[in-house]
């Protein structure tokens, strides 16, 4: 079930006309944001079938760079966010594509600075309700309406327990768990939603564990 109360239809709190072509496309742009950790320098937006008809008009595009700039939906100065990435030098690009995808309302952001990149892919499901469907590669499901952790990490026995471990002695409830990987025995990417927001000093805590090798958190 997509939708758990009214509010959940109507919308949320925002700028601009349309919670799937702005509310949702700035939440897609601020998760982005949240993982790599940083504002980055340089972004390339692909849109695709609907995103890519009409972000012009419906501000999916001021919106995407709004969530990069990490403003929230809300955010007045989601209208000038074209304005203020070209004062932060932050270099912008945004290529329409022709492929089908799944969904109509789908985005592929590709960006980074000197010091790395990321590649997300999400889609807007209506009401500013948003899913992250893949992280570099790893598919996923990410919500991006709750607090969450992403943890990259060698696929071994045990390092799904360690960290359910760390979890669980912070008295942290998980709300929804699921982990992907591109192939037996290599990297895997665990994705886990909880209830509250995890201190950075649980998110350090969880970096030392043996076969991690990165964390993020989502912040709510």
């Amino acid at each position: 079930m997509k939708y758990k109360s009214v509010f959940d239809i109507i919308g949320p709190v925002m700028i601009g006309p349309s919670s799937s072509h702005t509310a949702g496309a700035a939440r897609i742009g601020r998760v982005a944001r949240s993982l790599f950790g940083r504002e980055p320098k340089w972004a390339k937006i692909f849109l695709y079938e609907s995103f890519a008809k009409t972000y012009r008009g419906h501000g999916t595009d001021v919106a995407i760079v709004g969530g990069l700039l990490d403003f929230d939906t809300d955010d007045e100065r989601i209208i000038e966010a074209l304005n203020i990435a070209k004062e932060r030098n932050m270099n912008i690009e945004f290529i329409e594509e022709a492929a089908n995808v799944d969904h109509p309302n789908t985005a592929r952001i590709l960006m980074g600075d000197e010091d790395g990149e990321l590649e997300l892919v999400g889609i807007s499901i209506g009401g500013g309700k948003i899913e992250i469907t893949e992280l570099n590669g790893f598919e996923l499901k990410l919500s991006g309406h709750h607090p969450a952790i992403l943890v990259v990490h060698d696929d071994r026995y045990g390092a799904i327990a360690a960290v359910s471990n760390i979890l669980s002695k912070h008295e942290i409830n998980i709300g929804h768990m699921e982990v992907s990987r591109k192939e037996k025995g290599k990297m895997a990417l665990m994705t886990i939603e909880v209830d509250q927001n995890i201190d950075p000093s649980i998110i350090d805590e969880i970096s030392q564990l043996p076969n991690i090798t990165k964390v993020a958190r989502v912040v709510d």
